[in-house]
């Protein structure tokens, strides 16, 4: 058992690439938190995924213990966190568990996007604050900006800040003692009732749903029984435990103190991230939990053989359970079969459930082109939210459409403002703000851009610009009024749902263009001619033909009248007609994925 005022609970936030995962790694040595056999870089990115990639994308927790300068052994727990913009709903769960946070910057780069995004969450949860400068140990390292850009941004004074070499352990004790001083210990109970905030939980075969939790009122201990509000259910307590080398069982989790609860909780869906943990009994006031995510991108996921639906629906359902950002419903295509329409919170994201689901769940899956959500006010006064043109009502009882628009953030140099802002305007985005100026060189950009435009390669275009130096951040959906049309992808003059799309009117036309080019070099001929079309409305907007096969039937006619090869030839002519009044066309499964898959 440790007392509340020798622990310390506290996330490493910090930019994607700026060290949290070096740091975590000194950390974990100075503490011998893990045995030197078992110990390797990144330690705490469990996943194969983010050890490739080089990203965290899970936070992970681990409990170290710790004799500080004082005498005193200390009980720290330590959540480290991601970086990526994709994945900020992590932070805001670890750091729903924390008093207190170490704010990472590299001293190689300054503050960049997601600096400012995950401060300003830290600092929303009125946790302790420790600015920490990385990197100390490279000749590229510019110090002096990088305090300068602290005391601009966030008023740090240099004396606040802890300069440290995360690879090279510079400094590492010292942090380690400035969070004993600094980051306070958690309160003590004020209650006679057990209340624990669930802002993790991971599935196990045998043993069910595993909840990572932080304790904050009374205690938790083998044998009782639990309620979880959300879902009313009670369970018994068949082991409680912290994070350590491996999952370390112990007697109780008590006041102050995080570690996972093992309940034989078989229903996935009795569990919600945020959710509060009661003694049966005990019904309190439920803890604050954190603020739900919404989905920005959507795009259909089916599996490639039909036979794997439920597969696939079950692996979804257990990357819901400790990814609770990811949303999904069922649907289906005419040509794709049954299905899910999937919400992410960016093509990361999206990226990375389905190398999840190929290598952690063995499904094989194909991914529709994302889409945002349009709001659609119908002349009744009705308010449709539709995600793509299969779901796009009658443009006659339409008043007007909104997409939705983002609040995004541009840390950049000022050498590159001028190639930024073109990129933001043909994307049509607009500046927000005035320039903002960190230090001598370097400058923040605040601006509004639909989302749609956002998820189409304005990274890729943003980062090629600047040749790298620059970060995006993004956040804080609202709808505008925009002219958004549905581009209907017609076969032989039949419209194709699957393929139709809806977009601005300016960019509508080029990208119906683009699919008809792609398709024709997907499609093989048939029999008979087919007809590729691109409209809007009424109006034919691209267009191309796919020559049909040419059988020879004239091939064993020798010689005889010209008029027997004619009637073949007519007759021929006849048949293909009626083929392609009536025939089907076969689109194969293949060209449903080079059309619409994300490259």
């Amino acid at each position: 058992m440790v007392s509340s005022r020798f622990i310390r609970n506290f996330s490493i936030i910090a930019h994607i690439d700026h060290g949290k995962s070096t740091l975590a790694d000194r950390v974990i040595e100075i503490t011998h938190g893990i045995s030197e056999r078992k110990m390797t870089s990144q330690v705490l990115d469990k996943m194969d995924i983010e050890r490739e990639r080089g990203i965290t994308i899970k936070a992970q927790p681990i409990s170290l213990q710790y004799q500080s300068d004082d005498g005193n052994v200390y009980q720290l727990n330590l959540i480290d966190t991601p970086g990526h913009v994709d994945f900020s709903y992590e932070v805001s769960r670890s750091l729903a568990a924390c008093e207190g946070a170490l704010l990472l910057v590299d001293a190689t780069q300054g503050l960049e996007a997601q600096t400012f995004s995950h401060m300003y969450l830290a600092f929303d949860q009125n946790l302790e604050i420790i600015p920490v400068l990385n990197k100390m140990d490279l000749p590229t390292a510019r110090p002096e900006e990088s305090y300068k850009e602290l005391k601009v941004a966030f008023a740090f004074e240099k004396e606040e800040v802890y300069a440290i070499s995360a690879k090279t352990g510079e400094n590492v004790h010292e942090l380690l003692e400035a969070i004993i001083k600094k980051i306070p210990p958690p309160p003590d109970s004020e209650s006679d009732i057990t209340r624990a905030l669930i802002f993790d939980a991971d599935f196990n075969m045998f043993r069910g749903v595993i909840l990572h939790v932080r304790v904050f009122d009374g205690s938790i201990t083998k044998g009782e029984k639990l309620i979880l509000n959300f879902s009313g259910k009670q369970y018994e307590v068949s082991e409680v435990g912290t994070f350590q080398e491996e999952m370390t069982p112990c007697e109780r989790l008590e006041t102050g103190e995080v570690g996972y609860v093992i309940a034989g909780i078989k229903n996935i869906k009795d569990v919600s991230i945020g959710d509060t943990v009661f003694k049966s009994g005990k019904p309190g006031k439920p803890l604050k939990g954190f603020e739900h995510v919404k989905p920005m991108v959507y795009a259909g996921i089916y599996p490639t053989d039909n036979e794997d639906y439920e597969k696939l629906k079950v692996s979804l359902g257990k990357m819901t359970l400790n990814d609770s950002s990811l949303e999904y419903k069922p649907e289906t295509s005419p040509s794709l079969g049954f299905g899910f329409r999937a919400g992410f919170l960016g093509m990361l994201h999206m990226e990375i459930v389905a190398e999840r689901l190929r290598r952690h769940f063995d499904s094989e899956v194909i991914f529709t082109s994302p889409s945002v959500v349009y709001r659609v006010i119908m002349k009744n006064s009705e308010i449709l939210e539709i995600h793509g043109a299969e779901t796009y009502p009658d443009p006659v009882k339409i008043d007007h459409i909104q997409e939705p628009i983002v609040n995004a953030t541009i840390v950049s140099t000022i050498n590159y403002v001028d190639p930024l802002i073109r990129v933001i305007e043909e994307k049509r985005g607009k500046l927000s703000k005035d320039i903002e100026y960190l230090g001598d060189d370097r400058i923040i950009l605040h601006f509004d851009i639909p989302l749609s435009e956002l998820i189409t390669n304005f990274f890729d275009r943003m980062k090629s610009v600047t040749r790298g130096y620059s970060s995006l951040d993004y956040s804080n959906i609202h709808y505008r009024t925009s002219n958004i049309v549905k581009v209907d992808i017609k076969m032989n003059e039949k419209s194709v749902p699957a393929f139709s799309f809806l977009a601005e009117r300016s960019c509508a036309e080029s990208r119906g263009r683009a699919i008809i080019k792609k398709l024709k070099g997907e499609i093989p001929r048939h029999m008979f001619v087919i007809k590729l079309q691109a409209a809007i409305g009424g109006k034919i907007v691209a267009g191309e033909k796919i020559s049909a096969m040419r059988k020879d039937v004239t091939a064993k006619c020798y010689g005889g009248d010209i008029t027997r090869k004619r009637k073949l030839l007519e007759k021929q002519k006849a048949g293909k007609k009626k083929m392609r009044a009536i025939g089907n066309i076969n689109v194969p499964k293949e060209a449903f994925i080079n059309v619409l898959k994300v490259d």
